[in-house]
C-alpha cells in the first residue's frame, strides 16, 4: 500500500484484532493454505417451505453453495415440484451447487419404547422420498444428501476418559431383538467378594446378563410347571378317594373321573356347574364342598401349567431365532415337532393339563439339553443391532436410487449427530458406511452387476457428512483435542461433505468459526493427509443458534476466521485484513480528496455512524435505494 493510511477500513473491525497484523489467519491458516470463499456454502431456514425464496435470499450473499434444509419431514414434503424445479434453473441460470440436508430420522426403526421393521421400512420410504426430492434439484448430478446416523436413538454405549486418562464404558444400552424392547443394562458396582474390580467391564457384562437372563427365564418355567403338577398331583390323591362316593356315582359317568368332569363343566358352562354343585349340596354338604375345593385347585394347576407353557414358548422362540448354529436348530425342530401334537391337545380338551404340564416339563430339559452350556444371546449390545439396522436401510435406499437414477443418483452422506446420541462417533460412522457398502454391493452383484462396478457405486454413493461442532461434544465426557482430532483421523478416507460450526464442547450451540475452540485447521490437515481436497469439499455454514440470537448471516465472521481472500486470486486482500476494501483517507489524490468526499460527504452528519456522523435513513451508499 505505499505510503497510505487505512483511515476508515469499514464497518467491521472483526473480533480478532490480535491477528490484524500476523501472516495466518485467526484460524491459523497461512496465506497459502487460505480457503476461497466459493469453497463454503450457507444453509437456508428449516422451519419454511418456501426454499425458493431462501435460496435467492443467500444467493444474494454472492456464495456459490447452498444447501437446502429438509430436516422436518413434513416441511421437505411441503415443497412444491414447481419450486424445486426453479431452484434447479436458478442453479443453471447463477452456476451454483446444491446439497440437500435431508430430513431426520430414525433410520434403525427404533422407537420411544422398541424396535418395529415396519418403522424401519416407514424410514427407509421417507427417505426415497427426499432422494426423489433432490434429484429434481439437481437432475444431472450427484446431489449431497445428508442424512444423520440416528436420530432419537439413546447412545448404545457412553464412554467415559477420566483424570487418569483411562477411557472405560459408564454405562451401555441393550436390546432383545426377538420382542424389540430395549433398555441400558443394569449397571453393577465393584466386585468384592471374588475379586475386586475397580471398572467393571460392561461387554463382559452383557455376556453375564443373557447367561443371567436365560437361567432365569428357565429356573420361572420349572417352578410354575412344579407348581402346577403338585396341584394336580394333590387332586388325583383326593379323587382315588372319593372313587367310591355314593352321591358322585349318582351324578357322574364310570368312565370318567369325577373332579374332572367337574372342571370340564366348570370351564365349558360356569352356570351348569353351580347347579349341579347346589344338587349335590342339597344331598350331601360334604361331598359338595369337597368337590368344590378339589376344581378350585384344578384351577390354581391351570394357571400355574398355562404360565409355565407360556414360558417355554419364549424360551423356545428366543432360543431358536438366537440360534446361530444349524446343528442347534435341527434338534430344536425335533423337540418342536415331538411336543408341539401333546400340548395342542389341551386347546381341544382343558382336562389336559397333566399331559400339558408334562410337555413343559420334558421341553425344559430337552433344550436345557441342547443350550445350557450355551445360552442364546437374547439381549445383544443395541450398539451392533442398531448399525446392523441402520446399514439395511441406507443400503436399500441407495441401491433404489442407483436403479432409478443410474448416472445421477444423489450422494447419501451420513452424518455424525452430537456426541451423546446414537452413533455419534467416528467408529460407529465408519461401522456404519462400510455395512452400508457391503449390503449395497451384494444386492447390485444379485441384480446382476458386475463385483467390481458395485463396488465403485457403493463407494461413490455412500460417504460420510463430518459434522466438526457435533464431534466436539466429545469433550464433554473428558476427552481433550488430540481425542477429537483422532475421530477426524479414523472417518477421513470416507468424508464427502463437511459441516461447520462452533462451541466449546458441552452443549449443542452453533456459533460461526474461530468463536469456540474447535481445532479447524487441524481437521483440516487429518484431512488432506488422507488425499481429501478440503477446497474442493462443500463445507456448510451451520450456524443455527448464530441466526437464532443475533439474526444476521454468518458469512462475513466465517470469512474473517479463515482469512479467506477478498478476490477470487489467492491473494491479498483478505476477509480478516479489509485493508483497501473500503474508501482511505488519501485514497486518489491530494488531501480529503473528492473521492473521499463523495464517499462520505463533507459534513459531519455525514460521516460513518462507526466515526460519530449519521447517515440519514436506512438507504444504500450506493443508489440510495433503501436496503431491504
Amino acid at each position: 500500500m505505499g505510503n497510505t493510511i487505512n483511515f476508515y477500513p469499514g464497518a467491521n473491525y472483526g473480533f480478532d484484532s490480535e491477528n490484524s497484523e500476523s501472516d495466518s489467519s485467526p484460524l491459523g491458516f497461512s496465506y497459502e493454505e487460505r480457503l476461497p470463499s466459493d469453497s463454503f456454502s450457507l444453509t437456508t431456514r428449516p422451519d419454511t417451505a418456501n426454499q425458493l425464496k431462501e435460496v435467492m435470499d443467500k444467493l444474494n450473499t454472492g456464495v456459490k453453495s447452498i444447501e437446502l434444509t429438509g430436516i422436518s419431514p413434513k416441511i421437505l414434503e411441503a415443497i412444491p415440484e414447481q419450486h424445486l424445479e426453479e431452484i434447479n434453473r436458478l442453479k443453471k441460470l447463477v452456476g451454483i451447487n446444491l446439497t440437500l440436508h435431508g430430513p431426520l430420522i430414525e433410520p434403525t426403526g427404533i422407537g420411544e419404547r422398541q424396535w418395529d421393521e415396519s418403522q424401519r421400512q416407514n424410514a427407509e420410504n421417507q427417505m426415497l422420498l427426499a432422494l426423489d426430492r433432490a434429484h429434481k434439484l439437481d437432475p444431472d448430478g450427484n446431489i449431497i444428501v445428508t442424512f444423520h446416523s440416528s436420530n432419537g436413538l439413546p447412545e448404545p454405549r457412553t464412554q467415559i476418559k477420566d483424570e487418569e486418562g483411562n477411557v472405560f464404558d459408564s454405562k451401555i444400552a441393550v436390546i432383545n431383538e426377538t420382542t424389540g424392547q430395549f433398555g441400558h443394562l443394569p449397571k453393577k458396582g465393584t466386585e468384592h467378594f471374588e475379586e475386586k474390580i475397580a471398572k467393571v467391564d460392561l461387554i463382559k457384562g452383557v455376556e453375564d446378563y443373557n447367561r443371567d437372563h436365560w437361567s432365569s427365564q428357565v429356573s420361572q418355567a420349572t417352578i410354575a410347571v412344579r407348581r402346577g403338577k403338585e396341584q394336580i398331583d394333590e387332586v388325583t390323591l383326593v379323587q382315588e378317594n372319593l372313587k367310591n362316593n355314593e352321591t358322585l356315582k349318582k351324578l357322574v359317568s364310570e368312565k370318567e373321573d369325577a373332579i374332572l368332569e367337574f372342571y370340564k363343566l366348570a370351564k365349558d358352562n360356569p352356570e351348569q356347574y353351580q347347579n349341579a354343585l347346589s344338587n349335590i349340596e342339597l344331598e350331601d354338604k360334604n361331598t359338595a364342598r369337597l368337590l368344590r375345593r378339589q376344581v378350585d385347585g384344578l384351577s390354581i394347576a391351570d394357571g400355574f401349567v398355562r404360565d409355565s407353557y407360556f414360558r417355554f414358548k419364549e424360551i423356545f422362540n428366543e432360543a431358536y431365532e438366537s440360534s446361530k448354529s444349524e446343528e442347534d436348530k435341527k434338534k430344536l425342530e425335533k423337540i418342536r415337532d415331538d411336543l408341539s401334537p401333546k400340548a395342542l391337545n389341551y386347546k381341544v380338551d382343558p382336562a389336559k393339563i397333566s399331559e400339558l404340564a408334562d410337555v413343559v416339563t420334558e421341553g425344559l430339559r430337552l433344550i436345557d439339553s441342547v443350550l445350557g452350556k450355551n445360552p442364546p444371546k437374547i439381549w445383544k449390545p443395541l450398539e451392533e443391532f442398531a448399525i446392523e439396522k441402520a446399514s439395511e436401510t441406507f443400503a436399500n435406499v441407495a441401491f433404489k436410487a442407483y436403479k432409478k437414477f443410474p448416472n445421477s443418483a444423489p450422494i447419501i452422506s451420513i452424518e455424525n449427530p452430537p456426541v451423546g446420541m446414537g452413533l455419534s462417533r467416528a467408529d460407529d460412522i465408519k461401522m456404519l458406511i462400510e455395512e452400508s457398502q457391503k449390503k449395497f454391493i451384494k444386492r447390485a452383484v444379485k441384480s446382476g452387476i458386475s463385483e467390481d462396478e458395485a463396488k465403485n457405486q457403493a463407494e461413490k454413493l455412500i460417504g460420510a457428512t463430518w459434522d466438526l461442532g457435533h464431534i466436539n461434544m466429545m469433550r464433554k465426557y473428558g476427552y481433550d483435542e488430540s481425542d477429537i482430532l483422532e475421530e477426524t483421523k479414523k472417518i477421513a478416507p470416507f468424508i464427502k461433505h463437511v459441516h461447520l460450526s462452533d462451541n466449546f464442547g458441552m452443549e449443542h450451540t452453533e456459533l460461526p468459526m474461530g468463536m469456540g475452540n474447535v481445532p479447524t485447521k487441524k481437521h483440516f490437515e487429518l484431512m488432506k493427509n488422507y488425499g481429501k481436497q478440503v477446497e474442493k469439499l462443500k463445507k456448510v455454514i451451520e450456524t443455527g443458534d448464530w441466526y437464532q440470537h443475533f439474526q444476521t448471516s454468518p458469512l462475513s465472521e466465517t470469512l474473517s476466521a479463515f482469512g479467506s481472500p477478498i478476490y477470487s486470486m489467492k491473494m491479498a486482500p483478505y476477509w480478516n485484513k479489509q485493508i483497501g476494501s473500503s474508501g482511505g483517507y488519501f485514497a486518489g489524490f491530494g488531501l480529503n480528496p473528492d473521492y473521499h468526499q463523495s464517499i462520505y460527504g463533507a459534513g459531519f452528519s455525514g460521516l460513518p455512524t462507526e466515526l460519530g456522523g449519521q447517515i440519514p435513513g436506512n438507504r444504500s451508499r450506493l443508489a440510495g435505494t433503501p436496503m431491504e
